[in-house]
C-alpha cells in the first residue's frame, strides 16, 4: 500500500507505540486499590439494588442466580481480553483505542461512537434511577418536590423534567473536574459504605431465608435464565470503565489487570449471594418493585434496616454515575486527541489536570437526557452497546496476537483463540435476546455516527499527519 493510500484508508491503524506511549497531559496518580474501587463503584449499583427484582419476577425466578452466573462468566471472558489489551496498550479510550490498533480507524470510530452511547445513556439512566430512590427517601421525611419536576417529560402524567436527576449529574460533573484523585477518593468512601450495606443485607437476610421460596427453582425454564442474563448484564457494566483510566494509572501494565479482574470477581460473588438471599426472603413473583433489596426488609418487618438499605442504594448508584461519567469524559478525550472529535474534549485544565471543558459539555448533555427522557427509554440501548463492544474487543485479541506476536504484554489471555471466541459468541448470543426495537435504534445510532465520521472525523484525523508515518 502506498503512503497516500495508507493515509486515506478507512482501516489505517494507530501504531501501538503511539497508542501506548504518547505523551499524556493527564497525571498518573491511581494505584490498584483505586482501580478496584472504581470498578466496584461502577458495577455495584443499579444492578444489585434494582434489576435483581425485575429479572427474578419477569424472567428467571429463583434461577436468577444462574442468570448472574451466565452473565458473569461471559463478562469474565471479556474481562480477560480487556486486561490483555490494557496491559499492552495502556492508553485512555478503552475498546476504542484497542480497536484502533487492532482493526483500524473506521472500526475504532464505530466502537467509540458505540461507547458514547453506552456511557452517555447509562449515565442518564443511572441518574434517573438515583432520582427515584432519592425522592423516595425524601418522602420518608414528609418532603415532596413539585410533581411537575419529579420525572421525565410526560404531559399525560403531568411531569416535565426530572430535576433531581439533572442536579446529581451536574454535581458529579463538578466533582470530576476537581481532579481524578479527588474523585477516586470520594468514590472510595462511597464504595466502602455501599459494600457495608450489602454485607448488612447478607448478614441479616440469611436468617430470614425460607427455602420453600426457591421452589420452583426455574419457573420460566432455561429460556428464562438466558433472558434474565441479558437483563442483568446491565449489572456488570462498569469494569470496562476501569481501562479508560489507563493514562492516569501508576504501573498500568500491572495494575490495570488487577483492577479489572479483581473488581469483577468481587461483584460476581456479591451478586450471586444477594440474589439467593433475596429470592429466599421474598417469593420471586412479588419482587417486581423499584427497590427490591429494601423491600425484602420491609417484607419481614425490618423497617429500620430498610431505610439504611435505601440510603446505601443512593450511595451505590452515585458511585455508578461517577465512574460512568468518568469513562465518558476519558473516551471523548481520547477520540478528540486523535482528531476524530472537536478539540474541545481534549483541552486539559492546567489546575486540575482534567479535561474540564469537555467534561462540562458531556455533563450538561447527560443532565438534559436524564431530565427529559424516561428511565426505560434510556436503558434500552445500554446493554446492546456494551455487548457489541465486548465482542469486538474479544476478537481484537486474536488479531493483535497474530499481527503483533512480540508485543510486550503485562497480562496474557490463556487459551487463545478459544476464550476470546467464547467471549464473542456469548456476547452476540445475549444480544439476540434483546428486543428488535433495540436493534433498530442501535443501527440508526451507528449510521448517524458514520455520517459524522465521514463528514468530520476522517478529514481531521491525526493519522493524516506525517508525524504518524512509519
Amino acid at each position: 500500500m502506498s503512503k497516500n493510500e495508507s493515509q486515506s484508508s478507512l482501516f489505517r491503524k494507530k501504531p501501538i507505540a503511539v497508542s501506548g506511549e504518547e505523551r499524556s497531559a493527564l497525571k498518573r496518580v491511581l494505584g490498584p486499590l483505586d482501580l478496584m474501587t472504581l470498578g466496584v463503584g461502577a458495577i455495584i449499583g443499579t444492578g444489585i439494588f434494582v434489576l435483581t427484582g425485575v429479572a427474578a419476577a419477569k424472567y428467571a425466578g429463583p434461577g436468577l442466580v444462574l442468570s448472574f452466573l451466565l452473565a458473569g462468566l461471559i463478562c469474565a471472558f471479556a474481562a480477560l481480553c480487556y486486561s490483555e489489551f490494557a496491559s499492552s496498550v495502556p492508553a485512555s479510550g478503552s475498546a476504542y483505542t484497542y480497536s484502533y490498533t487492532a482493526f483500524g480507524e473506521v472500526i475504532a470510530w464505530i466502537l467509540g461512537w458505540d461507547l458514547i452511547l453506552e456511557y452517555g445513556f447509562a449515565s442518564a439512566a443511572v441518574a434517573s434511577g438515583w432520582s427515584g430512590y432519592f425522592q423516595s427517601l425524601l418522602s420518608g421525611f414528609g418532603l415532596h418536590l413539585p410533581h411537575e419536576l419529579t420525572s421525565a417529560f410526560s404531559p399525560e402524567k403531568g411531569t416535565y423534567f426530572d430535576i433531581t436527576a439533572a442536579v446529581i449529574t451536574l454535581i458529579i460533573t463538578f466533582l470530576l473536574t476537581r481532579g481524578v484523585k479527588e474523585a477516586a477518593r470520594a468514590n472510595g468512601i462511597m464504595v466502602a459504605l455501599k459494600i457495608i450495606v450489602v454485607l448488612i443485607f447478607i448478614g441479616v437476610g440469611v436468617f430470614y431465608v425460607q427455602p420453600e421460596h426457591w421452589q420452583p427453582f426455574l419457573p420460566f425454564g432455561i429460556s428464562g435464565v438466558t433472558a434474565g442474563a441479558a437483563t442483568v448484564f446491565f449489572a456488570y457494566i462498569g469494569f470496562d470503565a476501569v481501562s479508560t483510566a489507563a493514562e492516569e494509572v501508576k504501573m498500568p501494565q500491572r495494575n490495570l489487570p488487577i483492577g479489572i479482574i479483581g473488581s469483577l470477581a468481587i461483584c460476581t460473588v456479591l451478586y450471586i449471594v444477594v440474589s439467593l438471599i433475596l429470592t429466599g426472603i421474598v417469593p420471586y413473583h412479588m419482587l417486581n418493585v423499584s427497590d427490591p433489596v429494601a423491600y425484602a426488609f420491609e417484607f419481614v418487618n425490618l423497617h429500620g434496616l430498610s431505610w439504611i438499605v435505601a440510603l446505601g442504594a443512593i450511595t451505590g448508584i452515585t458511585t455508578v454515575l461517577l465512574v460512568m461519567m468518568y469513562g465518558q469524559t476519558r473516551l471523548l478525550y481520547s477520540m478528540s486527541r486523535d482528531g476524530l472529535l472537536s478539540p474541545v474534549f481534549s483541552k486539559v485544565s492546567g489546575k486540575s489536570q482534567t479535561p474540564a471543558l469537555g467534561s462540562w459539555v458531556a455533563g450538561i448533555v447527560v443532565a438534559l437526557f436524564s431530565g427529559f427522557i424516561s428511565l426505560g427509554h434510556l436503558a434500552e440501548l445500554t446493554n446492546i452497546g456494551t455487548l457489541f463492544a465486548f465482542a469486538v474487543v474479544s476478537l481484537g485479541i486474536i488479531v493483535l496476537r497474530k499481527n503483533n506476536p512480540d508485543l510486550k504484554r503485562g497480562f496474557r489471555v490463556p487459551f487463545v483463540p478459544w476464550i476470546p471466541i467464547l467471549s464473542a459468541i456469548g456476547c452476540v448470543y445475549l444480544m439476540t435476546r434483546l428486543a428488535m426495537l433495540t436493534w433498530i435504534t442501535f443501527f440508526i445510532w451507528l449510521l448517524i455516527g458514520l455520517g459524522i465520521y465521514f463528514l468530520y472525523g476522517r478529514h481531521h484525523s491525526h493519522l493524516n499527519s506525517k508525524s504518524f508515518e512509519k
